[in-house]
């Protein structure tokens, strides 16, 4: 059998709906974000990056670059292996500290990326919990949801952000069941937030366990960067908040906060963890770092205010569509896929633009974007060169305007 063939065609098939992902060749310059170097077939030229994760530019911060260096002069580069064979590294055991004191929780417990967090804990909840059933809101990522299908438990999704829906699949449930209710506070291709009240409201009526995503919001929210439940006042009550390192913290890996018990048994049962080499040391230093420095300065979260405030106000002088959200995450539709594609294309080649197309799967067909995600190092004049390069797309590509 010709294996590769059976490769191309699948591969083929993606390229004709528009869905063929092609990764840019980027080149972080330190100090200069979110300018960066692109590495092309003619050569190399500066671009801007729109639609970094590394929202708060934390990865270039120097607090958080001289702390990365200085741990690696001091403990060299890997962890040596897992935790259980290699030991705790004390650069672990303070980062799960610091991480357990920001969501004000007993303990903390770390993981490669945030996408093995929630495999590793909705799988070991799901599977090891007693008549266990998961309830997922229908737009959880997808890490979530393998996390979920690794358990092998009975799953049941609840309509997105509806906790009457929730309310009412709860109620179904035999008294006996083990409810797990997984959210996330920011959804990021929408940007939307959940209403975290109202569903542990619903939690709480049912005895069901709360377990949030907040990914996309950690760093972002709340007056020490806990996320949304910490700006609502809500860390209190729920179960396990799960979070990552890799985006607002600028570093990389993921966690899950709660009760003693609770790390323990994800850290004693979570195959996700026992078999993975652990972070390097001076990745859990520089994260400790970055955390430690957004629990005390506002300024990077207040600018960054501003400046997704400009960039939507501009998009709205424009015409230019975009879903209305409260968070940080600007979503500008367009609503086809090979558009959307080319569109990215011709805002790297012709403008220096860099912002990635979201198709399907990552979003339904017919919901295609382009996700901006502006930044506190970004510009004024970066955000009016960048609409009025899509004020000129726009026209070209005959994308309809947003009606006023």
């Amino acid at each position: 059998m010709k294996f590769d063939q059976l490769f191309q065609n699948q591969l083929d098939q993606l390229k004709e709906e528009g869905n063929y992902r092609i990764f840019a060749e980027l080149q972080r310059k330190c100090g200069a974000f979110p300018k960066v170097v692109n590495h092309h077939e003619d050569g190399t030229r500066d671009v801007t990056v729109w639609c970094s994760n590394d929202y708060l530019g934390m990865g270039q911060h120097p607090k958080v670059v001289n702390t990365m260096v200085e741990a690696v002069q001091s403990c060299g580069t890997g962890a040596g292996g897992t935790r259980n064979i290699s030991g705790n590294a004390y650069h672990h055991k303070r980062l799960e500290a610091e991480l357990a004191d920001l969501h004000q929780k007993e303990d903390a417990l770390l993981f490669t990326s945030g996408y093995v967090s929630n495999w590793a804990a909705l799988s070991t909840l799901g599977s090891r919990l007693p008549n266990a059933v998961i309830l997922s809101d229908e737009l959880n990522h997808a890490s979530m949801i393998e996390g979920i299908r690794h358990a092998r438990c009975q799953k049941a999704i609840w309509t997105h952000n509806d906790p009457e829906d929730l309310d009412r699949k709860l109620a179904a449930l035999p008294a006996n069941a083990t409810k797990i209710v997984a959210f996330e506070s920011v959804y990021s291709m929408d940007g939307d937030i959940a209403p975290i009240k109202e569903i542990l409201d619903v939690c709480d009526k049912h005895g069901a366990m709360s377990y949030i995503d907040e990914v996309h919001a950690v760093g972002m929210y709340g007056p020490r960067g806990g996320g949304v439940a910490e700006r609502e006042g809500l860390m209190d009550r729920i179960t396990l908040i799960e979070g990552t390192l890799g985006k607002a913290f600028g570093v990389v890996g993921g966690y899950i906060t709660g009760s003693h018990a609770l790390c323990d048994f994800i850290r004693s049962f979570a195959s996700g963890f026992i078999f993975t080499t652990a972070l390097p040391p001076a990745c859990a230093a520089a994260a400790t770092a970055s955390i430690r420095h957004l629990k005390e300065s506002s300024i990077e979260r207040d600018m960054q205010k501003r400046q997704v405030k400009r960039l939507r106000q501009r998009l709205d002088a424009e015409g230019i569509p975009h879903v209305d959200n409260p968070s940080h995450i600007i979503p500008v539709m367009v609503k086809d896929p090979v558009k959307c594609r080319m569109l990215s294309d011709i805002l790297m080649d012709q403008f220096g633009i860099y912002v990635q197309p979201i198709n399907y799967p990552t979003v339904p067909k017919g919901t295609e974007r382009l996700r901006f995600t502006p930044g506190p190092l970004h510009t004024d004049a970066d955000i009016d060169y960048l609409v009025e390069a899509l004020k000129t797309l726009w026209k070209q590509c005959a994308i309809a305007h947003a009606v006023a």
